[in-house]
């Protein structure tokens, strides 16, 4: 292995003396708002994906003792069982329907 190629196995000095010509930039793509819809946020190694927009309000997250049945019922209606859950419980106590910010 010649000296100058390191760990790499690539001449760096001749990659720095390298300038880009003009047709040379045909081939980077165009950095547009689909690149970035589709481009992935790491903070250190860890990809951070997007998720549920924070809700304007907090809740607490409780042990609960419920009914199978309950428990079943709400199930079985599908996705967001919990927050409805939380909306009949807000009703029988006679809240509003959103908690303020």
């Amino acid at each position: 292995m010649r000296a100058n190629k390191g760990v790499t196995g690539t001449d760096l000095a001749k990659l720095d003396a390298h300038r880009i010509a003009p047709d040379e930039y045909e081939d980077i793509p165009e950095l547009d708002d689909a690149f970035f819809d589709r481009a992935e946020v790491a903070i250190g190694d860890r990809v951070v994906r997007p998720g549920r927009p924070p809700l304007p309000f907090r809740k607490r997250l409780v042990s609960l003792r419920l009914d199978l049945e309950v428990i079943d019922g709400f199930r079985a209606t599908g996705r967001g069982w919990q927050s409805r859950i939380n909306r009949a419980l807000r009703t029988h106590l006679g809240l509003e329907d959103e908690p303020a910010a």
